[in-house]
């Protein structure tokens, strides 16, 4: 397995530095109050996290010693940015990486769930092509995703990514049970819960008009 053992907060910010690096390339790499921001989404998250400036910093300190993230700086600017170094470990094309980016940011998904959510980042023209995707990740030596055997009450199994370190009780456990490591956000931070909501919202507009522009070049 490739597992790399990824704390779950490692595993949201190194799923966040995937999806922006497409989503909104002109704001990456990600500053350490971007990732924050990124983290702690209320769209295209689950679980919807609260976490604080001294967490990412650990994940990110974390990613580093993994070689995993690298710091960089930009643009004559003294802040601090933050890029992942996935393409030096693996061979992923973008279609690899939209299914990665989710699965580290939503946990287990169905086939379906995916080529849904990873519209933002890839276009899967059928649900064949998302598949071969799929099973393209889980073979090989060192598979990146598994599938998950069938859980009572469910439908369609899910895909799960193998960066993350196994929860007790196995990934099965994970997929009943919600997972410990979210904390609600305290009364006081309601104000920067709603700042991070309205960036998400402006990013997510930036992104309809980016694939706007790219669709009216079709009819240029």
């Amino acid at each position: 397995m490739a597992t790399l053992d990824l704390s779950p907060v490692e595993a949201r910010i190194l799923g966040c530095l995937l999806e922006k690096e497409r989503t909104t390339p002109e704001n990456y790499p990600l500053s350490l109050n971007g990732l924050i921001t990124a983290c702690n989404q209320t769209t295209n998250r689950d679980p919807v996290t609260a976490y604080g400036e001294p967490e990412v910093e650990e994940g990110i300190g974390g990613l580093r010693e993994k070689k995993m993230v690298t710091v960089v700086f930009g643009g004559g600017s003294r802040v601090q940015k933050y890029k992942h170094n996935l393409p030096e470990h693996f061979e992923l094309d973008r279609r690899d990486v939209a299914v990665m980016s989710v699965l580290l940011l939503r946990g287990p998904q169905t086939a379906g769930e995916l080529r849904s959510r990873t519209e933002r980042i890839f276009h899967f023209a059928s649900l064949e092509e998302l598949e071969s995707c799929l099973d393209s990740l889980a073979k090989g030596e060192s598979p990146l995703i598994k599938l998950l055997p069938q859980q009572p009450g469910q439908k369609e199994r899910r895909y799960v990514e193998l960066f993350s370190a196994q929860p007790e009780g196995g990934w099965q456990a994970a997929t009943r049970e919600a997972p410990a490591y979210v904390r609600p956000a305290p009364a006081d931070s309601k104000i920067d819960a709603l700042n991070a909501e309205i960036a998400a919202l402006r990013e997510e507009m930036a992104e309809l008009k980016a694939q706007f522009a790219e669709f009216k070049k079709q009819f240029e």
